[in-house]
Order: structure tokens, then sequence, then C-alpha cells
């Protein structure tokens, strides 16, 4: 049995080494969904067939040939024909576009307002009002475009989430030492009356308030 396993274990790593070959080089950032179900699924069949003795090695080689093939097919197609490419391997999305969060974009995507923070925070970027382009890759990273200096001096400013799609977010604002009547009365002097209007609101001592409204 250990010899088998021995020989199964060197043919499907050779094969694998193959494979890598054929479906070229990616940062593992660059892995789309759909790469990421290829490789789970590579490496679990070359897995159970290891130490299934009624799968001889040519099931292995042929699974890990067929599979390959079958993926290597798919990337060709959506190479040929684009318009398969957002339904197979996903798209770009615009979450912030000129400086303006895309709320359609973010609900689409799933992806709530302190998710987007702290995707942004992993860039440097620590408030949206520093952001002119913030794009979602098909691989979950996020790729972002700084407004230029022209633009407000937010630097090493930390900014708080303190409204988030139109509810209060009463426990940041105990951190940082505020209540609920201080932020009422002070979007009110912002001219926002009805809090459940706001999708997304962040302030920070320097700057105040970022505030944009469902409209």
């Amino acid at each position: 049995m250990i010899t088998a396993i021995t020989i199964k274990i060197i043919a499907g790593f050779i094969a694998l080494m193959v494979v890598i070959r054929f479906i070229g080089k990616k940062e593992l950032t660059e892995v789309t969904p759909f790469d990421f179900v290829f490789i789970v699924i590579l490496g679990g069949t070359l897995e159970e067939g290891v130490y299934d003795e009624k799968v001889k090695i040519w099931d292995v080689l042929y699974t890990i040939g067929l599979w390959t093939a079958l993926y290597l097919l798919t990337d060709f197609l959506v190479r040929k024909f684009e318009k398969l490419r957002p339904i197979i391997k996903g798209e770009p999305s615009f979450l912030v576009n000129n400086g303006r969060l895309d709320i359609k974009e973010l609900e689409k995507n799933k992806m709530e307002s302190e998710q987007l923070r702290s995707l942004l925070r992993m860039q440097g970027v620590f408030s949206v009002r520093e952001v002119k382009y913030a794009i979602l890759e098909p691989g979950g990273q996020i790729s972002v475009l700084k407004k230029d200096a022209s633009g407000d001096d937010t630097d090493g400013v930390l900014t708080h989430l303190l409204v988030d799609e139109g509810r209060i977010e009463e426990r940041i604002l105990a951190q940082i030492g505020k209540d609920k009547q201080w932020i009422i009365h002070q979007l009110k002097e912002e001219g926002y009356e009805d809090i459940k209007k706001i999708y997304y609101g962040e302030w920070s001592e320097e700057n105040g308030f970022y505030i944009q409204t469902y409209d």
C-alpha cells in the first residue's frame, strides 16, 4: 500500500507541476473565485485518490487531466467571448466612483460600509473623503486611486463611521466620548434632519462630517 501511495503522490505531484505550467503564473491576489474553486477541487481530487486503494494511478491522472482540460476550455471561451467573462470570472465593481460611494454596487457585492473601510485601511486610506475611485476586483482585493494633492488634506486623520445605512452607531459614539444627542444635534446643523436618509456618515475631529445620503 505504501508503494502505491508513493507512486500516486509522485505522479500527482508531476501532474500538478505540468498543470501549473499550463495555466500560467498568478499572484494570490489575482486569483478569481473561479480559479479558487478549480484549485480546491483539484487538490481534493488528488487527496482522495492517493489514499483510496480502489483508485488507480491512471484514474488520478485522468481526473487531473480532464479537470484541467475543462478549466483551460472555459478560460479559452472567456477570452474568446467577452460576454462570458462577467458571468464566469466576474468583473471589477466601482465602489467609489469619482469621489462618491456607489450604493447600488455596494449592495450588489454584499459589501457593508465597515467592510469597505477595512479594505481601504489596508491600502493606507483612512477616510472615504480621500478616495476618487475604489474598485473591487474579481479576486476580492480593492484598488484605490486617491484624490490629488489639491483636494482635502486628510493625511493621518482617523475617521469614525457614526451613521451606517440610516443607523446611528452608538457603540462607536461611546468609544469617542460622544452620545446620540450630540450626533443628532450636529447632523441638524449640517442640514440633515432625517438620519434614516443618510447611507454613510463618517466624522473626524479635524475635518468634521462626510455625509452621503440615499438620494
